[in-house]
């Protein structure tokens, strides 16, 4: 896993790049959000759809839900971007669609535009 700290408007934002899956379950999710914290000091991170397991957008899995709990709790946000267009579940999208319209998580298309949300949002 390599972490890219930048600093957009005064937004610190750990942007995350590996190989494989990085997000699997909600323990691996705050161990990154905790990493992410200790290493750079930020709480906005950037991930690209790739790193995070597919049942994480299987909203009956709980995973997704869980993982953002935990991530308000302990004040991470994150953008996550890739292409969502192949998913077909009208839950997920409003999901995405909810999440989208708040301040601490988004499911964008491009880094930049994730890197952007983020650092507008605050």
């Amino acid at each position: 896993m390599n972490i890219e700290h930048l600093n957009r408007s005064g937004v610190d934002i750990a942007v995350i790049s590996g190989d494989g899956k990085i997000i699997v379950d909600v323990p691996s999710a705050l161990d990154l959000a905790m990493t992410v914290k200790y290493e750079t000091g930020a709480a906005s991170i950037v991930l690209d759809k790739a790193l995070v397991c597919e049942d994480f957008f299987i909203l009956s899995t709980g995973i997704a839900g869980e993982i953002l709990q935990k991530f308000i709790n302990y004040h991470v946000r994150a953008a996550i971007y890739g292409d969502y267009s192949h998913y077909t579940s009208k839950p997920l999208r409003d999901f995405i669609y909810e999440s989208n319209h708040g301040k601490d998580f988004f499911f964008v298309a491009t880094k930049e535009e994730a890197i952007q949300k983020l650092a507008q949002a605050q």
